[in-house]
């Protein structure tokens, strides 16, 4: 069943770990201040369903979505991380096969450098990959420029107003975290969209 937000929701594949968050955050806020709803597998707790099933679930009521593939490998086994390019995959998929709603999904693929990725997921070679370069401010506006184009939605503030806001929030949250009876270093993802809206 398809929520009646899909055409606001924004289907976020990146990093879960704390080295990432600071990116993972800025993002967030820069699709709220958008207009649009961030969603991800962060969003749900539920032991009784496969973590894929979740992730399909979410995808199918997404119609756009930001795929950050910037991190290839884990630094303590050196081993290949496919998770983001399997969610990148699943999302590519519903657009191609998928029915209704599915075939005007759109994309957003990040990576630390444009043409890194092509010693490592060559087949997705022709599409217009951004760089963030690891800075949240620059991330900011990368997803600010996209939202903007793939939506065409007017009014949505420039890049450099998002990150003043940003700033703003991040200067506040400790003060508004309390206020919601939370403490900042524990926030979940479902605690900081909540604050995000309030």
């Amino acid at each position: 069943m398809q929520s009646t937000h899909y055409n606001d929701n924004v289907f976020i594949n990146c990093p879960f770990d704390l080295v990432y968050k600071p990116l993972r955050d800025a993002m967030v806020f820069a699709i709220y201040d958008c207009g649009f709803i961030a969603r991800c597998a962060l969003e749900e707790d539920d032991s009784s369903e496969v973590r894929i099933d979740t992730i399909y679930n979410i995808i199918a009521n997404c119609r756009y979505g930001i795929h950050d593939i910037s991190r290839t490998e884990d630094k303590s086994s050196k081993l290949p991380r496919f998770n983001m390019p399997l969610e990148l995959g699943i999302f590519l998929g519903a657009k191609k096969f998928g029915i209704e709603e599915q075939n005007k999904k759109k994309c957003l693929v990040l990576d630390t450098e444009r043409y890194r990725y092509q010693q490592f997921i060559s087949d997705i070679s022709g599409q217009d990959i951004k760089a963030h370069n690891n800075t949240p401010e620059v991330i900011v506006t990368v997803v600010r420029d996209w939202l903007r184009n793939a939506s065409r939605r007017k009014g949505i503030p420039s890049g450099s107003i998002i990150w003043g806001r940003y700033q703003n929030f991040i200067k506040d949250l400790p003060q508004i975290a309390q206020e919601a009876q939370l403490i900042t270093e524990e926030l979940i993802f479902n605690d900081y969209t909540h604050l995000l809206v309030q």
